[in-house]
């Protein structure tokens, strides 16, 4: 039986505004035609119908993870934090480990979150929570103690401790080198407590519109548990794997990325799940002060952040990887991990073959003036999380003052990119911020906090229309994903990957687009229901 689609708005792709639709054994085999004796009819009711999100770069496995653990995110003091930590640690006395997140940064000046405070909560089991930046963990004494880190202990490669004036440690530890010390010692997560994760993740995004996410943060034992979501049936979404390559890994993971790879591509054609991307971390985060810049921050005129990978040492990954077929995916915030990025791709298309490799640059918040044209040049496509393209608490508070309003108002250059003629795709990079895309989507166009702050628009230059950025959400990671000939528009042919709003996104104030509420969700053709157990 086919489902004929009528009776609303029907958005089918930017500019693009159809009439009615039929689907067929979950493909789109029709628009605008009209109805058949034998058809299932869904009157729109002038509802709004269009492609299903998609999330171009996210940590779906680690969102759910902190699903599982004390929900600190959003809690906007110190005191709040602690009490929920010990109402979650009180309700689960058995846990080795209390480990959630992501916490704000932003409600401590410099971020330096001390062990003690989350001593008053627990102090007999190590507590590890996670910012909202996911360059920045916050522990507690004994998770200190049994990390072994001291006033002796140096900053590792790449990553930083806090310190009080006396050397000792005080409880915040950045970027992946650093955090380690501690994760490292916390007890292995079984496979079946990551596909409950993954379950769970499937759940939120399709109940928010989402049929299809990039996880791109694959370490060993994640792409295994994606794997076995997947043959349960448990794996709702399209999901793309990003394996992480880190300097002092990537050569000895070599074989088992390709394994892995192999093993997801012997899955079969009902599998969702895909693994053909290498995730490269450039840099860390503004708000921590290790995003890499060209010029000193201000607030330490002595550092300009922390470059993650020699650049040599990059290229020769990169070629590498690329040269296997994997698509580049690199997270780039500051302006010199940005360039570098560009430098990295750059040499990749001198030394290897030409193919279709659709780099990617993830976040790419400061971009020289000079580096602006080189993402259409070169073919990058710059992934961007809209919904931190406002002046937040962590822009006002952490970035302002470490690298000055100047710079600070020229982060996420939208619509200088856009007209540059290169390529966007959105994404959440949840858990760091919200999955769900219709709190973010006109954000880059009012630009403003929910209040309305400030009343002009941050940086309102680079504004784009709602239009746009649903075609970013939508055909924009499509073709990141190399499936634009398969979903991410409402096309003959296409998967009938779709969504029904409430409301038209396209005709309403902009501030009031995230109360519009997603009605229904399709994917392949079939509804999934919201507010359904589907665990």
């Amino acid at each position: 039986m086919s489902t004929f689609f009528t009776g609303g708005t029907i958005w089918g792709g930017y500019g693009k505004t159809i009439t009615s639709l039929r689907v067929d054994n979950g493909l789109i085999t029709e628009i605008n035609g009209g109805p058949q004796s034998d058809d299932e009819i869904v009157d729109l009711t002038g509802k709004f119908l269009a492609p299903a999100f998609m999330d171009g770069h996210a940590h779906p496995l680690f969102g759910g993870r902190e699903g599982q653990g004390p929900l600190v995110n959003g809690i906007q003091s110190v005191d709040a934090i602690v009490a929920e930590v010990k109402r979650f640690a009180d309700n689960n006395p058995e846990m080795p480990w209390i480990i959630g997140g992501a916490y704000e940064a932003a409600i401590v000046e410099r971020g330096d979150f001390l062990a003690t405070w989350l001593d008053k909560a627990v102090s007999d089991r190590p507590v590890v929570l996670q910012a909202v930046d996911h360059h920045t963990i916050w522990v507690n004494s004994k998770a200190l103690e049994i990390a072994g880190i001291t006033s002796a202990t140096p900053d590792p490669d790449g990553g930083t401790i806090a310190r009080n004036s006396d050397g000792t440690p005080r409880g915040t530890l950045r970027e992946p080198s650093a955090m380690a010390l501690v994760t490292s010692h916390a007890p292995a997560r079984t496979i079946d407590d990551d596909v409950s994760a993954i379950a769970w993740v499937c759940d939120r995004y399709l109940e928010s519109g989402v049929t299809a996410a990039t996880d791109a943060w694959i370490e060993p034992g994640m792409a295994e548990a994606y794997i076995e979501a997947s043959r349960r049936g448990l794996l709702t979404i399209d999901c793309k794997l990003c394996f992480l390559a880190q300097p002092d890994s990537w050569r000895s993971r070599i074989t088992y990325f390709s394994d892995l790879r192999k093993e997801i591509e012997s899955l079969g054609a009902n599998s969702m799940l895909a693994a053909k991307t290498i995730k490269f971390i450039g840099d860390g985060a503004l708000s921590a002060g290790t995003a890499a810049l060209l010029e000193p921050y201000l607030d330490d005129p002595t550092s300009t952040g922390l470059l993650i990978w020699d650049t040599d040492e990059m290229i020769d990954a990169a070629v590498l990887f690329d040269e296997q077929g994997y698509q580049l995916h690199i997270h780039g915030i500051g302006d010199a991990a940005v360039r570098q990025a560009l430098d990295v791709i750059e040499a990749v298309i001198k030394v290897n073959p030409t193919w279709d490799r659709r780099p990617v640059i993830v976040h790419a918040q400061l971009i020289s003036e000079s580096d602006l044209p080189r993402f259409a040049e070169l073919g990058v496509i710059a992934n961007y999380q809209p919904l931190w393209m406002y002046l937040d608490p962590m822009n006002k508070e952490l970035i302002a003052p470490r690298i000055g309003n100047a710079r600070n108002s020229l982060q996420y250059q939208l619509a200088t990119v856009v007209k540059s003629g290169a390529r966007i795709s959105y994404g959440s990079d949840w858990p760091v911020t919200s999955y769900v895309p219709l709190a973010a989507l006109a954000v880059p166009t009012h630009r403003q906090s929910p209040d309305g702050f400030p009343p002009e628009g941050w940086s309102a230059h680079e504004a784009v229309s709602i239009e746009e950025s649903l075609s970013f959400y939508t055909a924009g990671v499509a073709y990141q994903h190399f499936d634009e000939d398969r979903t991410g528009k409402l096309e003959v042919g296409f998967s009938a990957d779709m969504m029904i709003l409430s409301a038209n996104p396209l005709k309403v104030e902009p501030h009031e687009v995230s109360s519009i509420n997603v009605l229904a969700t399709y994917k392949r053709g079939v509804e999934y229901k919201v507010g359904k157990d589907h665990g």
